[in-house]
């Protein structure tokens, strides 16, 4: 079997397509990073979809944190600390073992002629279950760097929209939120990254891989299991994970360059990598 076979019957396998099963000996390299590329499609989505999601909720959030109505102040703070302060394995268990507790059959809404049902079982499906962590995880430690920023909007700026006669959402919108994105996106972009990196805790969670079909650390394990050798899919996962970390950092970059097209090259600040080691 060519390598094209292989990516061909493998490449889409993760997400239902292609082989249903795996090979079950004389593992190539063509094999490892076939399969294991495949299941990076799942870290992708994790990623991709959490940050889209948290980025929405850790506005609010931040906005929540610097209001002075203690009615949403006081939640916002809440839950940024206990997301922040907890470690992410543990909100994995955590959340999961409270999906289970759900109904497997629903919750039955009656509305007098008919009853509306609203499942739950697919809550538990890493899918859903995992990337709802994710997003709740990202949103808290997004939140934070984006109140830390909108505390840090000089102060010369909102004297200026005050100036223009600015108020209220025109002046959320056009000063407060375009300083506060710049000033927060080098930070921002090291949380998007260690988020891509934190979809791997996916595979140790509760939460099952349908049918075989896991993420890259799934592939990555099963041929350390199939070939006593860590030393190849163990590599080949990091090497992919270093080009998805060179791919963010290109793009977030790129809208770095947006945000600042309007100051001089020397003031434009400069992403820097910053890995967490411990979070």
């Amino acid at each position: 079997m060519s390598c094209l076979d292989i990516i061909s019957d493998y490449g889409l396998r993760s997400i239902g397509l292609g082989e249903r099963m795996l090979p079950r000996g004389d593992f190539t390299l063509c094999h490892q990073f076939t399969l294991i590329g495949s299941g990076l499609i799942w870290n992708i989505y994790f990623g991709v979809f959490a940050l889209l999601f948290g980025f929405f909720l850790a506005n609010a959030l931040a906005l929540a944190k610097a209001s002075q109505n203690a009615w949403l102040r006081k939640p916002a703070e809440w839950f940024v600390f206990v997301f922040r302060g907890s470690p992410l394995f543990i909100q994995f268990f955590l959340i999961y073992e409270i999906l289970v507790l759900l109904p497997r059959a629903g919750f039955n809404i009656p509305l007098g002629i008919t009853t509306l049902t609203i499942a739950t079982s697919w809550l538990t499906s890493a899918w859903a279950g995992a990337l709802i962590v994710l997003f709740l995880n990202t949103a808290a430690y997004s939140a934070e760097i984006f109140y830390g920023a909108l505390l840090s909007i000089p102060k010369g700026d909102i004297e200026a929209a005050d100036a223009y006669g600015l108020t209220g959402w025109n002046k959320f919108r056009k000063v407060l939120w375009p300083t506060m994105m710049r000033l927060a996106w080098p930070s921002y972009t090291n949380e998007a990254i260690f988020l891509f990196h934190a979809t791997t805790l996916v595979f140790f969670s509760g939460f099952p891989a349908i049918r075989q079909n896991g993420d890259a650390l799934y592939y990555a394990k099963f041929f350390a299991d199939k070939t006593f050798n860590p030393f190849i899919p163990y590599p080949i996962t990091a090497f992919y994970f270093i080009l998805l970390t060179l791919t963010l950092i290109a793009l977030f970059g790129k809208i770095n360059r947006r945000l600042n097209r309007h100051l001089p090259g020397a003031q434009i600040g400069r992403f820097r990598f910053r890995p967490q080691i411990i979070r």
